[in-house]
């Protein structure tokens, strides 16, 4: 679940940069923002296992 967040941040943290002129322009897409079809379907995967997750912590 870290690994999932920590890399959706990691991306978000990099294009801000970039646009900001800070670090070099790379072809990482913006989630949820970016036009992408196999960048959309990760991100959603991703959130789709955190929410799993989250929704059967609490259950025996």
């Amino acid at each position: 679940m870290g690994g999932i967040i920590s890399g959706f941040a990691f991306q978000v943290i990099y294009n801000v940069t970039m646009s900001a002129g800070l670090a070099p322009v790379k072809g990482i897409t913006l989630p949820l923002m970016s036009y992408g079809g196999s960048s959309l379907i990760a991100t959603m995967a991703g959130f789709g296992l955190i929410l799993n997750v989250r929704m059967r912590r609490f259950t025996n």
